[in-house]
């Protein structure tokens, strides 16, 4: 299959993945055929990529840390906990709880897969598919900077929950900061719950402090800011320059929010951190057009684990009245480099 931009879609061609709403259900199944006005949906939520089945690359797979079901169920029980929480109700951490335990069993079970964000966002499922990504990658992130299973359980709960603040029912008698501040917001909704270690709230409360010292709330540096907010940093930057919302400029591609990120290595996020996550990250994804150094474009097959940046590139050409197909791994072609993503 293909990623390809949303313009680049054509009636008759078939979705490569699932979509979903925000609940966790299938919004489109994978290998539907799209109509014009399922595209046109698509356009109007919000949708700017999508992997289209495409028969010269039938073969390329897009490895998954998470299971279909494991998405659906943690998106699910997201969104049951912010609709509790807008409510004013108190939301049952052991939920929760549950889940990430499942999302934990997938992540153990697939430590070795480079991250891939290919999961489809739309204006209604966009929190929660930052949530669940943010999750993912920080316990990713966790497992490499070798915690244990106890220190991954919570900082995966307080990734899952880094944006709670954001979500919690405004009442008349509030102070003007803690309307102004989804981090204390989080914070001072998490530490209620007693089934929670503190560092949980922790999380929700210091994700956008810097090791600098210039970050928010409370302007805390270095090891002042504890490990689990540290890693939920990262995370949380990458996956909001993907998406756009990191005040940027619009979207960035995953290599570009590489280059953006270690940019900010000890100033605005934490080097050590950043260097893990780099090894958890695919930064070509699986599916991605590519142009070559050669000149030639192709489409991006394969990864190699600890070489995020040398894919492996599949290259199909028209040869008079034959299809050439040739395969080029940047892990050996060492003197050939992506010169650009091509969407």
């Amino acid at each position: 299959m293909k990623y390809v931009s949303i313009e680049q879609v054509e009636p008759g061609q078939f979705l490569g993945k699932t979509i979903f709403a925000s609940n966790g259900t299938v919004l489109l199944s994978e290998g539907v055929q799209l109509t014009v006005y399922m595209i046109n949906t698509l356009n109007r939520i919000g949708a700017t990529m999508l992997y289209i089945k495409d028969p010269q690359f039938e073969d390329v797979d897009i490895p998954e840390v998470l299971s279909e079901e494991t998405k659906r169920s943690v998106m699910k029980r997201m969104t049951e906990t912010f609709q509790t929480i807008k409510s004013g109700k108190s939301f049952d951490p052991r939920a929760v709880s549950i889940s990430i335990d499942q999302l934990l069993d997938d992540v153990m079970r697939n430590k070795e897969v480079l991250i891939q964000l290919s999961d489809i966002r739309t204006k209604d499922n966009e929190m929660y598919v930052h949530a669940l990504n943010v999750c993912m990658m920080s316990t990713m992130i966790g497992i490499n900077m070798n915690l244990n299973h106890g220190q991954i359980k919570e900082l995966a709960i307080g990734s899952l929950l880094h944006d709670v603040g954001k979500v919690e029912r405004l009442t008349d008698d509030e102070s003007p900061d803690l309307k102004r501040h989804h981090t204390w917001r989080g914070f001072d909704l998490l530490k209620q719950k007693q089934e929670l270690n503190l560092l949980i709230a922790h999380v929700a409360l210091q994700h956008h402090e810097a090791p600098n010292g210039e970050g928010v709330p409370r302007g805390l540096s270095g090891d002042q800011i504890h490990i689990y907010a540290q890693i939920v940093s990262v995370a949380n930057m990458f996956d909001n320059l993907l998406s756009g919302l990191a005040g940027v400029g619009k979207p960035m591609l995953p290599h570009e929010a590489c280059e953006h990120m270690m940019a900010l290595a000890g100033n605005k996020l934490d080097r050590d951190v950043l260097i893990h996550f780099l090894r958890t990250v695919s930064i070509y994804p699986n599916g991605a057009s590519v142009r070559l150094s050669t000149k030639e474009t192709g489409v991006v097959v394969g990864q190699h684990r600890g070489l995020p940046g040398r894919p492996v590139v599949r290259i199909v050409r028209q040869v008079g009245e034959e299809i050439e197909v040739k395969e080029v791994d940047l892990a050996k072609h060492t003197t050939v480099f992506i010169e650009s993503v091509l969407l």
